[in-house]
């Protein structure tokens, strides 16, 4: 039996997802742009097949290179600016979903804490999570 599909998007509604699949990994990013991008301490991801999702909606796109040199596109709403999803050339076939933009963001099941080298005192994540300096292959 396959379970319902996840379904979100921005704060105005302008720009919608919906992923027939399951994630393949979901955590929170402390690196210094998901910070940023966030405006707290974390950002907490889902990572879908990219095949899997349908999108509606057009989205803005700021690119920026990450630590690891590949330029990260991250998608946002041009009407409310929530950011919604992301991707990365060194992961073609994946969809980075922001957990928060979920219509139910209670299916966020965090599995991992990453690029915690750069996260902050204040920001308490559970602390039985698995913890990784910087991001691993999964």
């Amino acid at each position: 039996m396959e379970s319902e599909a996840y379904r979100g998007g921005c704060a105005c509604g302008a720009l919608r997802y919906e992923i027939a699949a399951e994630p393949l990994m979901s955590g929170h990013c402390q690196c210094r742009d998901c910070q940023r991008d966030s405006g707290t301490g974390h950002a907490s991801q889902m990572a879908f097949p990219l095949a899997a999702a349908k999108i509606s909606g057009e989205a803005s796109f700021w690119h920026k290179a990450a630590d690891s040199g590949n330029i990260i596109a991250r998608a946002f709403c041009p009407t409310c600016g929530s950011p919604v999803y992301s991707t990365n050339p060194a992961k073609p076939d994946l969809i980075f979903i922001r957990a928060a933009s979920l219509d139910e963001p209670a299916r966020f099941r965090p599995q991992m804490v990453v690029w915690t080298r750069s996260g902050q005192g204040w920001d308490i994540i559970d602390p039985q999570l698995p913890r990784f300096d910087t991001m691993p292959g999964f």
